[in-house]
C-alpha cells in the first residue's frame, strides 16, 4: 500500500470542481541523442489538453491579460551514466514573463512535489498565485522522469486500481495481512512488468541532474528554483549535486531530509494528527453548532467511531464503489491538506454519518489521482517507483507489527494507516538508493526554507532539519503560523513579501522571521 498521506500539494482545483459538480504539444518521445543534450532547442507550442496519466482535463486557460501557456518536449538521457546514449522526452510549460524583456531575470522552474505530481497540469491550476513572480521570470514547470508524459511509470489498470484502494491498508489479523502483503506484490510485479525499461532511472539525483540540463537548455546561467513539499528534496538534491550553479531558491512545505521512511512516516501520523485537532478545535469554536461534535475531544472520537464502523461495514459511495475505512481517512487526510477545504470535510462527515459516503471518497479520489470516469493518473505509480528507488530501507510485516504502538501513540486516527503504508517497497524491483538523502550544498547560494507549523504533510520541523543539513551559510528559515500544506499558497502578505523580495529583488531575509 503506497503512502496514503504522500508530501505533495492537493490537487485543490480538481477536487474542488469535482466537490462542487457533486453538491449543486507535450509527448513522450524516445530516441539517441545524436550531440551534446544541452545543445539542443525546444520547440515551444500551444498545450494540449493534459493525457491521462497527468490526470485529463481541459487544456489550460489563457493567462490573465491574454497569454498563452506554451507546451515542449526536452530529451534527457535516460541513463545519466550514458549522457549521449538512448533518451527520454520530458514534458514543459512555460508562461513567459508578463514584464520588459529588460527586467527578466530568467526561467523560475516549480516542482509541486509528489513525488508524482504532473507540474505541467499543477501550474496553470495556481499559475494567477505566482503572477507577481511573472513580472521578471518565465514560470516553467514540467513532469518529472516516470510521471505523466514524460516516460511515466505504468503498474495496474484503472479497474485494478480501483480495487487496490478499496483493499483493507489496516490489517487486523493474519488472513487480513496476508492479503495486503499480496496485492503489494502483485502491484509492484505489475510495474516491473510494465516499466521495466524506466524503472531504474527515477531517482530523484536522475530528476536532480534533469532540472540541470533543464536550466542550460532555457538558457540560464544558475538555476532559479521554487520547490514545494517533495520538490523540496528534488531541490536539496540538485543542491548538493550542483551547488554553484543555485541561483535564487524557495523551499516551502519542507521535507525533513534527515529521516529515514520510517521517521518520516511517524513524523507524518503527528502531522495529521495535529492538523485534525486543528481542524475538530476550528469547528467547534465557532459561533454557530459544529455538526460533526460539540467538542474537539468529539469530533476525534466520532470519526474514530466511523472509521471502525467502515471497517466492518462500508456504506455506498460513489455507485458501485463503496465508501471503505481506507477511502475514508484518505479523503479526510486530502482535506487537512487545506483549511480551505475544511468545509469539504464537514460535509462530507455530515454526509458519511448518515450513509452517504459520496463527498468522502471524491476527495480520497482526488488523493489518489482518480477523474469522474474512472481514469487513473500516474501519480501512486510514480510515487511508489521513485520512493522505492530513493528509499534504500525495506520493511517487513514484522517490522510494522513492531512499531504500530509508536504509530498509534502519535495518532489514533492515522497512525496504522502510516505503519502499514511501509510494506510498500516490498519486492520491489530496484535495490533504494539510501536511507535518506544527501542535501549538503557547502558553497551554495542563500536558499530560503519556509516552515508551516500547522502542516500535516511536512511537519514544521522539517525546515530547521533542511536548514542544517544544507550547511553553515546556505539555507535561511522562516516560520509561518498557519494550517495546510504549504505557505505561499496561502496568499498570507508576510510571506509573500518575503518570498517575492528574494526572488525578484534577490534581498535575502533575516533568518528567524515569524509569519501568521
Amino acid at each position: 500500500m503506497p503512502n496514503p498521506f504522500r508530501p505533495r500539494a492537493a490537487a485543490l482545483t480538481a477536487t474542488a470542481l469535482l466537490l462542487s459538480s457533486l453538491m449543486s504539444g507535450c509527448s513522450d518521445d524516445s530516441g539517441s541523442a545524436e550531440e551534446d543534450p544541452s545543445a539542443q532547442k525546444l520547440s515551444w507550442q500551444d498545450c494540449p489538453a493534459p493525457s491521462g496519466s497527468e490526470g485529463g482535463g481541459e487544456a489550460p486557460s489563457p493567462l490573465p491579460g491574454g497569454g498563452a501557456w506554451q507546451c515542449a518536449t526536452m530529451k534527457a538521457p535516460l541513463d545519466w551514466a550514458e549522457p549521449k546514449g538512448e533518451t527520454i522526452g520530458l514534458a514543459l510549460i512555460r508562461a513567459k514573463t508578463s514584464g520588459a524583456a529588460s527586467r527578466r531575470i530568467g526561467s523560475l522552474i516549480f516542482n509541486f512535489g509528489g513525488p508524482g505530481g504532473s507540474g505541467v497540469t499543477t501550474l496553470p491550476a495556481f499559475g494567477t498565485d505566482y503572477a507577481t513572480l511573472r513580472t521578471r521570470y518565465d514560470l516553467v514547470s514540467f513532469d518529472p522522469r516516470g510521471v505523466g508524459r514524460s516516460a511515466g511509470v505504468r503498474c495496474e489498470d484503472d479497474e485494478q486500481l480501483d480495487a487496490y484502494f478499496q483493499q483493507d491498508a489496516t490489517p487486523d489479523d493474519a488472513a487480513e495481512r496476508s492479503e495486503l502483503l499480496d496485492n503489494t506484490r502483485e502491484f509492484n510485479a505489475a510495474c516491473e512488468k510494465n516499466s521495466k525499461r524506466v524503472l531504474p532511472r527515477v531517482r530523484t539525483t536522475d530528476a536532480a541532474r534533469d532540472m540541470d540540463l533543464m536550466r542550460q537548455v532555457l538558457g540560464d546561467d544558475k538555476l532559479y528554483y521554487f520547490g514545494i513539499s517533495y520538490g523540496t528534496e528534488l531541490g536539496g538534491v540538485y543542491a548538493h549535486l550542483f551547488p554553484k550553479k543555485v541561483g535564487r531558491a524557495v523551499f516551502d512545505a519542507v521535507v525533513d531530509p534527515t529521516q529515514t521512511p520510517e521517521q518520516g512516516s511517524l513524523g507524518q501520523a503527528k502531522g495529521f494528527q495535529l492538523a485534525l485537532g486543528n481542524f475538530a478545535e476550528n469547528c467547534t469554536s465557532k459561533t454557530e453548532d459544529c455538526p460533526v461534535g460539540d467538542t474537539a475531544q468529539d469530533v476525534e472520537d466520532r470519526i474514530a467511531k466511523l472509521l471502525k464502523d467502515l471497517d466492518a461495514k462500508p456504506v455506498p459511495g460513489i455507485f458501485p464503489r463503496e465508501l471503505t475505512q481506507s477511502a475514508a481517512a484518505n479523503g479526510i487526510a486530502q482535506a487537512l491538506y487545506s483549511q480551505d477545504f475544511w468545509p469539504y470535510l464537514t460535509e462530507g462527515l455530515e454526509r458519511a454519518y448518515d450513509g452517504d459516503g459520496r463527498v468522502l471518497m471524491l476527495l480520497s479520489d482526488s488523493m489518489n489521482g482518480r477523474d469522474q470516469n474512472g481514469g487513473y493518473s500516474n501519480i501512486t505509480a510514480a510515487n511508489i517507483a521513485i520512493n522505492c528507488s530513493d528509499q534504500k530501507p525495506r520493511y517487513t510485516v514484522a517490522d510494522v507489527e513492531a512499531r504500530l504502538p509508536a504509530f498509534r501513540a502519535a495518532s489514533p486516527l492515522f497512525g496504522d494507516f502510516l505503519a502499514w503504508s511501509m510494506i510498500s517497497c516490498t519486492d520491489w524491483a530496484v535495490r533504494g538508493a539510501a536511507d535518506h538523502p544527501d542535501v549538503g550544498a557547502t558553497g551554495s547560494a542563500p536558499i530560503l526554507v519556509i516552515g508551516n507549523t500547522g502542516d500535516p504533510a511536512t511537519p514544521y520541523e522539517g525546515a530547521r532539519k533542511m536548514v542544517g543539513a544544507l550547511g553553515e551559510g546556505v539555507g535561511v528559515e522562516l516560520t509561518y503560523k498557519g494550517q495546510g500544506h504549504g505557505a505561499y499558497d496561502s496568499g498570507n502578505r508576510c510571506v509573500r513579501t518575503a518570498v517575492n523580495g528574494y526572488l525578484l529583488n534577490g534581498k535575502v531575509p533575516a533568518a528567524g522571521i515569524v509569519c501568521s
